[in-house]
């Protein structure tokens, strides 16, 4: 490996948090047992925040951001993996309390690694990233709740045109379920067809404030957003039925009642994609692998060079991209 490599860290200026590229050494990497020469990283919205500083998500600084990865091991302490091996990072902390992915060179944990499936590329790995996994997590446990059926009620997928939406929108799709996506923004309606949805549902309708029961529509649904547009999902979702709820661009508020839960059995199933476990997250991949059409990963991402970055992350928390934006750090 080079002596020094180029990577974005967060530090503390003034007190506040500014990230900004610099030229690090391996002596500035933690020490732990594996090291992963980085390919492509991806900008999700949490990453957004942080390069941006409109959030506070490093709480140990410096610290080298992004909270995904995609590479090759080139050094390796533990028996589990081996130079050669193909790996991906998701989470566990990455951007948050341990060094992420932006950065050329990254030492991790043998833990935090799943071996990327073959189906993939190390670029297409970052085309899911944490998002396309965090759907995939969603998806699994709305059919081990079991209420969604190929050719039945209709699956509500919230923020449909972003990162976690879209890949939702074509697995569900895949599996023969009647998608519905929610979207503001109308110009990606044939973007969602593509992926597979069949009907849609204007974002202004879930944002505005409804009873706490509504009629009953959705047999499940994957929620990126929060707030009012998850109560609503919840209080129009028919008896028994159950929304996945992964993320908060919208809001963390949960400004609703216990009324659809009581009175019709509506499951809130929280998914937390930083710290699930090993056997999830692979069963996640294994699903990807399995029902993610290649020709519609195709079309959810975009590569850029790696320079980009702070110019995607103003982007991403203005909700001015569509699908996944991949960062090319071999560039």
């Amino acid at each position: 490996m080079t002596e020094r490599f180029k990577a974005f860290v967060i530090e503390d200026v003034d007190g506040k948090p500014k990230g900004a590229f610099k030229q690090i050494s391996r002596a500035d990497l933690p020490d732990n047992d594996v090291l992963v020469e980085v390919a492509y990283s991806t900008v999700n919205y949490k990453d957004g925040l942080a390069v941006s500083g409109k959030g506070r998500i490093a709480r140990k600084l410096p610290l080298v951001a992004g909270i995904d990865l995609a590479g090759t091991v080139v050094e390796s302490r533990s028996p589990d993996w081996t130079p050669g091996d193909r790996v991906v990072v998701n989470g566990w902390g990455l951007s948050e309390t341990q060094n992420g992915g932006y950065s050329r060179y990254q030492s991790v944990k043998p833990e935090w690694l799943i071996r990327l499936p073959d189906a993939f590329s190390l670029e297409e790995a970052m085309g899911i990233g944490t998002a396309g996994y965090t759907a995939a997590l969603c998806v699994e446990a709305l059919e081990k709740w079991g209420t969604i059926k190929p050719g039945g009620a209709e699956v509500l997928v919230t923020g449909a045109a972003g990162g976690v939406g879209s890949v939702a929108v074509a697995l569900l799709a895949k599996r023969g379920y009647a998608v519905t996506a929610s979207t503001g923004r109308p110009e990606t309606h044939e973007y969602l067809r593509g992926l597979g949805a069949t009907s849609f549902v204007e974002r202004a309708a879930l944002a505005e404030k409804g009873g706490p029961l509504q009629k009953e529509r959705w047999a499940g649904g994957v929620d990126s957003v929060g707030g009012t547009t998850l109560v609503n999902a919840l209080a129009q979702t028919v008896w028994g039925g159950a929304i996945a709820a992964c993320g908060l661009a919208g809001s963390a508020d949960l400004p609703g009642t216990v009324i659809p839960h009581i009175l019709r059995s509506v499951t809130l199933i929280g998914i937390d994609s930083v710290m699930a476990p090993a056997d999830r997250r692979a069963a996640a991949w294994a699903r990807l692998a399995r029902d993610l059409d290649r020709k519609h990963l195709a079309a959810m991402y975009e590569v850029h060079p790696f320079d980009a970055l702070p110019g995607l992350a103003e982007r991403i928390v203005a909700g001015q991209i569509r699908g996944r934006a991949v960062l090319d750090l071999t560039a």
